[in-house]
């Protein structure tokens, strides 16, 4: 008699992704820090650049830049920026310095041109000689024009390799519309520039690595890096790793600390955690196969803008960690990935528009405010 042998075949069920945290508006405070005035007398300054001789530039929406000394005494607006359209969201916004620009001097800034009824993102350079801006000249623009004041995006990031990173919004709230259908749907269109992440070359042509040139029958622009984003205003690169994060606003809730990485799908506004100013469901869908997942999520929102990846001595508890401006939240997110993952705050109550560390090791902060300052984070002093 033969006896069967019966295997029994264990199914388990794959595992769910795991969820990102969701970060909620009350977090612990930072200890150890301290927040003093570094300069004041900006009128909604956007973004801050240092200069290789400890100066600051320092961008202001309505339309000036201005250098800022190791000291924090602001200049007189610098001559040669570009005309802008100072509307809502708009006016000028970012600023770099080219990797090499002991030798050549190149200034790099974003920007809201053209007027209320039809403007759009676009990206210029130009040489810092003489404490003005000389042979300034358009290297990027986003082609098609939109209407209102909203989502301009516009960080700029260079990379090692000498190639800049754009962000730029998806074009507004759904009472913004081209073609018919709401603006904000651009961002899932490979074609279209609205809601995505440029890589370009520093003359603002495609950078060789993009999908769209390595496979040009993907269908997407060759400009673009990743797509499916909403609005971001924070861009930042690890120097020990590598690692690009972007911070970007959600709706109604659903603000979004991502990694980014060429060739991806962020989601928006297909799946989201953000809902309508309404309170009405943008989308259902928290995740889907194929889009990339974000690292953390803050409901409800702290409108995140300026994005700074802390490594030094200085402070040394830091080191590591993300900083994470926030508009509505007032402060600056201390993000430390773990795991586990871990969220303080070093309150401002200031609206926090850019984050940066200095060369000294410190933490240099925008005040989006019309009567605007420069904060300097460090150690807290003993009483």
């Amino acid at each position: 008699m033969r006896t069967a042998t019966i295997a029994l075949l264990l199914i388990v069920p794959a595992a769910a992704p795991a969820r990102p945290p969701v970060v909620p508006w009350e977090v612990p405070a930072e200890p150890g820090l301290g927040v003093a005035v570094f300069a004041r007398g900006l009128e909604h300054p956007w973004g801050l650049a240092f200069l290789p001789d400890g100066r600051l530039l320092v961008t202001e929406r309505p339309g000036r830049l201005r250098l800022v000394s190791p000291r924090g005494e602001v200049s007189p607006p610098i001559p040669g920026v570009p005309r802008v359209a100072a509307v809502g969201q708009g006016g000028l916004l970012d600023v770099a310095i080219h990797p090499d620009f002991e030798s050549n001097r190149l200034v790099y800034l974003s920007y809201a041109g053209g007027t209320e009824q039809a403007n759009w993102t676009a990206v210029a350079v130009a040489r810092l000689e003489g404490g003005r801006l000389q042979a300034l000249r358009e290297i990027l623009r986003n082609p098609t024009p939109k209407r209102g004041g909203a989502h301009f995006g516009s960080r700029l990031l260079f990379l090692p390799d000498g190639s800049l990173l754009v962000s730029i919004g998806d074009g507004g709230n759904p009472d913004v519309k081209l073609d018919g259908r709401n603006i904000r749907d651009q961002a899932q269109n490979p074609e279209a520039l609205f809601g995505k992440v440029l890589r370009v070359t520093a003359e603002g042509q495609p950078h060789p690595a993009n999908r769209g040139r390595a496979d040009p029958g993907s269908g997407w622009n060759p400009l673009l890096f990743s797509i499916g984003h909403r609005n971001i205003q924070g861009l930042a690169r690890d120097p020990k790793t590598g690692t690009i994060f972007a911070t970007e606003h959600g709706a109604q809730g659903g603000d979004e600390l991502n990694r980014l990485e060429g060739g991806q799908n962020y989601g928006w506004p297909l799946v989201t955690f953000a809902k309508e100013y309404s309170g009405a469901e943008i989308s259902r869908e928290r995740s889907r196969p194929g889009f990339a997942d974000p690292v953390s999520v803050w409901i409800p929102s702290i409108a995140p803008s300026g994005l700074a990846v802390y490594r030094g001595r200085a402070l040394a508890r830091l080191d590591g960690a993300l900083l994470a401006g926030g508009l509505m939240s007032s402060d600056v997110r201390v993000i430390r990935l773990g795991p586990p993952f871990r969220e303080t705050r070093i309150p401002v109550d200031q609206r926090v528009r850019d984050v940066a560390v200095g060369p000294d090791g410190l933490v240099y902060v925008l005040t989006d405010e019309a009567d605007g300052a420069i904060l300097r984070i460090g150690p807290a002093r003993r009483s």
